[in-house]
C-alpha cells in the first residue's frame, strides 16, 4: 500500500512539473518578450495617432523594440515604403493600380467630411455648393444664407490622401481648388477652425468627432444627406469613407509581421474606437 501511495505521489509531482513547464511556454503568460529590433514608419497624418497608440501598447509587451513614427502624408508613406526607406508606410486610402506592388493591411476605416465652426448658421451644403466654395465661385457666407463674411477656405497639402479623395469625390481637380490656407495635419486644421469663425475645411471624421466630443466648438456637415458620424461609417452608409492601411514593400516577416498582426487584431479595437475609427473586425 505504501509503495502504491508513493507511486501516485511521484506521478502527481511529475504531472505538476510538466504543467508548470507548459504554462511557462504558453503565449501570453509572460508579459514581456525578448524580441529586439527597430521599426520605422512614415505617412498619413490621419493614421499616425492610431499607430502611435498601437505602438505604445506593443512596446509595453516588447520593451526592447524601438519604434520611430513620422508623418508626411500618404504619398510620402507610399514613396518611403516603396524605396525601402522605412519598414512600414501609413496610408489613409486604397492603393492605386500603379501601387499594387505594395502589400496593404487595413487596420481601421474612416470617413471624410466638411467642418465648420459651431456658431456658423450654415448647417448644410449641397455638393455643388461645396465645389463652388472650393473653386471660389462662392466666396461669402451670405450667398449660402449665412452672415456677411468672406469664406476662409482651408485645404489639404497635395501629398495628403484626404485632399485627393475629397477632390475626386466632388469631381474636382486639386489644381482647381482655391484655398486661402494649405494645411497638412488634421490637428492643425481643427486648431485653425477654432480660431477663425468664417473658415471651412475638410477633415477625417474620426479626428473631428473626437475633438467635438471633447468640447471643440465645431460641427461636421452631412454629405448627400447622411450625417457625418463614425456610427454611419461603421454602418457603411456614409458616402465618403476610406480604409486606413499599413503598407510594406515585400511580404512582412519578423517584427514587421508581428506588429502588423497585432495592429490588425482585436487586441487594439479599443484603441481604434478611442481614435473614433471603425475596427476592421466585428
Amino acid at each position: 500500500m505504501r509503495n502504491l501511495s508513493e507511486s501516485r505521489l511521484f506521478s502527481l509531482i511529475l504531472l505538476a512539473a510538466f504543467f508548470l513547464q507548459a504554462c511557462s511556454q504558453f503565449p501570453g503568460t509572460n508579459t514581456k518578450s525578448s524580441a529586439q529590433g527597430k521599426l520605422t514608419f512614415t505617412g498619413s497624418s490621419t493614421v499616425t495617432p492610431l499607430v502611435k497608440a498601437i505602438a505604445k501598447r506593443y512596446q509595453a509587451k516588447h520593451p526592447n523594440v524601438q519604434i520611430s513614427i513620422k508623418t508626411g502624408g500618404s504619398s510620402q508613406g507610399i514613396k518611403d515604403a516603396s524605396q525601402g526607406k522605412v519598414d512600414i508606410g501609413m496610408v489613409s486610402r486604397s492603393l492605386k493600380d500603379q501601387e499594387t506592388t505594395l502589400r496593404p493591411f487595413t487596420i481601421a476605416h474612416d470617413g471624410i467630411s466638411v467642418l465648420l465652426c459651431q456658431d456658423n448658421p450654415v448647417s448644410n451644403l449641397t455638393e455643388k455648393q461645396i465645389v463652388d466654395i472650393y473653386t471660389n465661385k462662392i466666396n461669402n457666407w451670405r450667398q449660402l444664407g449665412g452672415k456677411n463674411a468672406p469664406i476662409f477656405v482651408i485645404s489639404k497639402a497635395k501629398n495628403h490622401s484626404t485632399g485627393k479623395l475629397f477632390a475626386q469625390f466632388f469631381q474636382m481637380q486639386l489644381e482647381d481648388i482655391r484655398a486661402d490656407k494649405i494645411i497638412g495635419d488634421n490637428s492643425e486644421i481643427i486648431e485653425a477652425l477654432k480660431n477663425n469663425p468664417n473658415a471651412i475645411a475638410y477633415v477625417s471624421i474620426g479626428a473631428a468627432e473626437y475633438d467635438i466630443v471633447h468640447g471643440a466648438p465645431l460641427k461636421l456637415l452631412p454629405i448627400k444627406g447622411v450625417a457625418a458620424t463614425i456610427a454611419n461609417v461603421n454602418k457603411g452608409t456614409f458616402p465618403l469613407s476610406r480604409p486606413l492601411n499599413l503598407v510594406t514593400k515585400t511580404p512582412p516577416t519578423g517584427l514587421k509581421k508581428d506588429f502588423i498582426d497585432f495592429a490588425s487584431s482585436k487586441m487594439v479595437h479599443d484603441l481604434v474606437r478611442q481614435q473614433s475609427f471603425v475596427p476592421t473586425q466585428p
